[in-house]
């Protein structure tokens, strides 16, 4: 039977508690990243939560900044990875972004950027360093002549 994979949408406390649970445990925990820089921005962000088979499995993020819209704290818990649902996160806050979304970036760790580029994001710039991990800028590519 193939596991049931849902991405929503979620300003509900309750949820927002597991996406912050998940965030700590991927980010904090696993990644050693400072708790001070994971924790801002959330009252002006829109929150996402991936369950599978109804469980709390992954969570993410988008927030107007004055650079345009970025994508940030995609993360998806150890035992739940490689079924899909970072695919279906990315799906899902791109899905949400307003019509007047034009310039849409995120900062990708090294080993996601692939993920990505599956979406139309590509590198800008050279690879740098956040929170102790190596990341790449990555700009969605609208561009309507894109080969």
């Amino acid at each position: 039977m193939k596991a049931n994979i849902k991405v929503h949408k979620t300003s509900n406390q309750a949820e927002l508690e597991q996406v912050f649970a998940i965030r700590r445990k991927v980010f904090v925990d696993e990644q050693n990243c400072p708790p001070e820089l994971e924790w801002e921005f959330e009252d002006e962000s829109t929150h996402f939560l991936a369950k599978f088979d109804d469980e709390p499995a992954g969570a993410a993020r988008w927030r107007k900044t004055v650079n345009g819209y970025k994508l940030e704290r995609f993360a998806v818990l150890k035992k739940f990875r490689g079924f899909g649902i970072g695919q279906a996160l990315v799906k899902a806050v791109l899905a949400d972004l307003p019509v007047a979304a034009d310039y849409v970036y995120l900062h990708a760790q090294v080993q996601a950027v692939a993920l990505y580029e599956k979406f139309l994001f590509e590198k800008i710039g050279e690879e740098f360093e956040e929170a102790g991990i190596k990341h790449y800028k990555m700009v969605l590519n609208t561009s309507p002549d894109r080969a």
